[in-house]
């Protein structure tokens, strides 16, 4: 009997995890969230004239062996190295290569609406679906809420694009709120419902919408009622963060007890998180009671630091868990 319980038990496979340096902490907590993940390194230097001069440490030790490379493409700046390591991995003999991408960041610039408007979304699956393929053939692609689903078909055949979510954090954090029985969700466009409602169907709902009056766009609310509730607002990534704190003056206007917001990517280029901290708002009728992020921009993570009313909600686990799959 305990033989066959053991053959029906799939042992997990185990992983060598590079990184990149800007997700370092978020490789260690990787690691530190399964016993099958081992982290490996890389020397990130560059010679005189810029240009990276990498290592690959132990590389003759990942012969045979599963691998994966946890990247963060922040900046135009730091994507050719990473590129380099990534191509350079699955042609060292690795039984099967997993290349972790957190946020996709030319995700929102999918469409083409004139002539001459450039798909920055296509070029970048374009060129991930370049990598070698390994001895176990194509390369696994781990991405976390994507713009838009459809970009999928961006990606040629010889990768494989895995979509995973951050909503199961949200909804675990939910879960913990003292009124988690008076939560509504918004979404703060009609592109936000589609891509998230089906994972939220628990929740009472609310459906902002931005509107022409005259020569401004205003947001207002298209469905839904968030009188005495606490509302929070879902999307999938913030910049300027422009969009939410409009969402949160209408939802306040409307009656809503208290409003938080959830992005998996907060983006926030130019510091502009600063003006969602506490310190740097209006009043309390202007504040956010939560706001919830991921740490799948690292140099977000590191600027904010905890700062009221931002909380961190790790996807170490579920990117382990991604590895196992």
């Amino acid at each position: 009997m305990e033989v066959v319980v053991a053959k029906q038990q799939k042992a997990k496979k185990q992983i060598n995890l590079f990184y990149c340096s800007e997700c370092e902490e978020l490789a260690l907590k990787v690691a530190a969230s399964s016993d099958a993940i081992q982290l490996q390194s890389i020397n990130w230097r560059s010679f005189d004239d810029g240009f990276p001069n990498l290592f690959i440490n132990n590389a003759h030790d990942i012969r045979g062996q599963h691998v994966a490379f946890l990247a963060s493409f922040s900046s135009p700046s730091v994507i050719f190295e990473q590129i380099s390591v990534i191509f350079a991995l699955p042609k060292l003999f690795i039984a099967s290569f997993t290349l972790v991408l957190p946020f996709f960041p030319t995700g929102s610039f999918e469409r083409v609406e004139e002539e001459g408007d450039v798909a920055t979304a296509f070029t970048l699956a374009r060129i991930l679906s370049m990598i070698p393929k390994s001895r176990g053939g194509p390369t696994s692609v781990v991405i976390y809420d994507i713009h838009a689903l459809q970009e999928r078909f961006y990606f040629g055949d010889d990768v494989l694009p895995c979509f995973e979510t951050g909503i199961p954090l949200l909804l675990q954090r939910l879960r913990q709120l003292p009124d988690a029985d008076n939560i509504t969700v918004a979404f703060p466009d009609d592109g936000a419902w589609k891509r998230f409602h089906k994972l939220l169907l628990n929740f009472p709902m609310v459906v902002c919408a931005k509107v022409r009056e005259g020569d401004k766009r205003i947001v207002r609310i298209k469905e839904g009622n968030p009188e005495g509730r606490h509302v929070v607002i879902v999307d999938d990534l913030v910049q300027s963060g422009g969009t939410l704190i409009e969402c949160q003056k209408v939802l306040a206007v409307h009656g809503a007890a208290k409003v938080s917001a959830y992005v998996t990517h907060a983006v926030f280029p130019k510091q502009s998180y600063e003006r969602f901290t506490h310190t740097n708002s209006a009043g309390p009728a202007d504040q956010f009671a939560y706001f919830w992020i991921t740490d799948s921009c690292p140099q977000t993570v590191k600027a904010i630091s905890q700062q009221p009313p931002f909380e961190v909600l790790s996807l170490a686990g579920s990117i382990a868990d991604a590895l196992q799959i």
